[in-house]
Formats: C-alpha cells, sequence, structure tokens
C-alpha cells in the first residue's frame, strides 16, 4: 500500500482507528461548514469504508492524513476520480478535509503537493484539478498555493437549484 512522506505529514491507509476522529470531523459544523449537511456516526463510518475501499482497490485515493508528533489522524488529502456527472469529466480531483487544529499551519498545502507529485509522476495524470463552493476562500487559497489556475464556474449537479453552495469554482493543474 502507497505511503507518501512530507516533512511533516504523512498520507497513509486508513485504519479502523481513524474512525472516531473522522466521525467527529462530520459531526462538526466549522469542518462541514461549506458541505450540504453534518455526518451522522453511521454515515461517516459508511464514507470512511468506501474512501479505505477505493484506496486498497486502486492503490490511490484519498489517504488518512498524519502529522507525525501531532496526532495520528488529522482528516484526509489525496485524489480521486471526478463524479461522473459534472461538466469537466473525465477527471481526477485533489481534495482534502482536515480538523480544524490543523488550519492554518500549511499541513493542507504540503500534504496535497504530495497527493499532486504522485499523481504526475507515479499515476502519469496531465491533469489534476480541484473544485469548491464559491463562499469556499480557503480552500481556494490552497489551490493558488498549489499552483492550480482558476478555469471557471459550475452549478454542482448534487446540489438543488437556489442552494447557497450550489454555485462552484474549478482549478486546474497541468503536469509539469
Amino acid at each position: 500500500m502507497v505511503v507518501l512522506d512530507g516533512e511533516r505529514v504523512r498520507l497513509r491507509p486508513w485504519r479502523a482507528g481513524d474512525r472516531p476522529g473522522f466521525r467527529a470531523m462530520g459531526a462538526d459544523p466549522k469542518v462541514m461548514e461549506f458541505m450540504p449537511s453534518l455526518l451522522s456516526a453511521e454515515a461517516a463510518d459508511d464514507l470512511a469504508g468506501r474512501i479505505a475501499a477505493d484506496l486498497d482497490r486502486r492503490g490511490w485515493g484519498l489517504w488518512a492524513l498524519e502529522v507525525p508528533g501531532k496526532t495520528e489522524f488529522g482528516g484526509f488529502v489525496g485524489l480521486k476520480p471526478v463524479p461522473e456527472d459534472l461538466p469537466f469529466v473525465p477527471a481526477v480531483e485533489v481534495a482534502w478535509r482536515l480538523d480544524p487544529m490543523l488550519w492554518g499551519q500549511g499541513y493542507t498545502t504540503e500534504a496535497a503537493r504530495l497527493a499532486l507529485d504522485h499523481g504526475f509522476a507515479v499515476l502519469k495524470l496531465r491533469e489534476i484539478v480541484s473544485f469548491t463552493a464559491l463562499p469556499n476562500l480557503r480552500s481556494q487559497a490552497v489551490m493558488r498555493r498549489l499552483g492550480m489556475t482558476a478555469a471557471g464556474e459550475f452549478e454542482h449537479s448534487a446540489l438543488p437549484p437556489g442552494h447557497w453552495l450550489r454555485r462552484h469554482v474549478l482549478y486546474r493543474k497541468n503536469a509539469p
């Protein structure tokens, strides 16, 4: 199984012990601010199970984020195929969701760079995208720090018309 190590972070396969932390993140309004809803413990466990299974099946995906010396589980960072109903498929997305105790310290950017490097160097992807709800300025700042370029806006089909999170911004990065 692939493990990606940076200077301060490690992206690794999920463990059963990651579930309580992921449940807490899914129930945290701060973490889930730009998601359609909070996650019940059952929904968080189901999502964690799908993420872990996808990572195991493909050998790449949304890795568990570890910050050695600080936390064994701080969220997830990695790569995933874009849902087929979005207007820019086929594509692979770099994505993240971190515990707020790790925000503002550069961990997201460092870990996402590891994922991007793996996607370009090992998976030989020609392009990686990222997207978020228009009001999510923090994630857009990470995208820019990663050297990604804004490539327009779109309506996310998983959200109903008029929903305050439906309008999304798309960022792209080409292989070096």
